[in-house]
């Protein structure tokens, strides 16, 4: 007999903050798959125990979190495994699919919960990096770079354009290493900083993520 565990199934049914950001996380690092029986699943997948847990904890979950060796290395990797078709139908229904990674579109959503679902995407396939260039000009300069990823093109491409709606002027998108990456210098960093952070409605971020942000804000001013 399987053993049911108790989760809101209306939360994918209606756009809160925290929605947008678990379903912005779930995009970058989730998956949704079929079992040989019929039985539909929905993943999450992350290295940080810690944000998985505030994930479990906002859908009312009560199913458990597993744990396993990431293949040649000491880290460890997290995985949260819901069952049900009816939270896997209304993922569908906000453009999620089997094979989501080359095909995955941005849903149509209230613009306050923007920058909720883009800040669960950076959290789950976003990078920033702060350290010096130009050292080789006898005077490093410091700065600030962020980066998204993805195996879609066209979901960067329609992310961009949505940031630039939002008061991002710049961006380079372009293939590398198997995937779509796009990419902001400085300024457009810091203004992606404000979106994330500072329009921020709920608690759930990951806080290595935003130290960095400020701390290079605060060396700069």
């Amino acid at each position: 007999m399987p053993v049911f565990k108790c989760i809101d199934k209306s939360f994918f049914k209606k756009w809160s903050s925290e929605m947008a950001y678990v379903l912005g996380f779930f995009m970058a690092d989730g998956s949704l798959d079929v079992n040989p029986r019929g039985s539909q699943y929905f993943n999450f997948h992350i290295r940080d125990k810690k944000l998985l847990e505030s994930i479990r904890e906002v859908m009312n979950s009560e199913h458990k979190i597993a744990t396993r060796k990431v293949v040649g290395g000491n880290s460890v990797q997290y995985r949260l495994q819901i069952g049900s078709k009816e939270m896997c139908d209304d993922l569908r229904s906000l453009g999620v699919q089997e094979q989501k990674a080359h095909n995955m579109k941005i849903p149509s959503m209230p613009r306050v919960y923007f920058s909720d679902f883009v800040r669960g995407y950076f959290d789950g396939d976003g990078n920033i990096w702060m350290g010096k260039v130009h050292k080789d000009r006898g005077k490093a300069t410091n700065t600030l770079m962020t980066t998204f990823t993805s195996c879609s093109g066209e979901f960067l491409k329609d992310l961009k354009k949505l940031l630039n709606l939002e008061g991002l002027s710049g961006g380079s998108l372009f293939f590398s290493r198997k995937a779509y990456r796009l990419q902001y210098s400085v300024m457009d960093s810091i203004m992606l900083y404000r979106i994330l952070y500072t329009r921020c409605h709920s608690t759930l971020y990951l806080k290595r993520k935003k130290k960095i942000f400020e701390e290079y804000i605060k060396m700069r001013w």
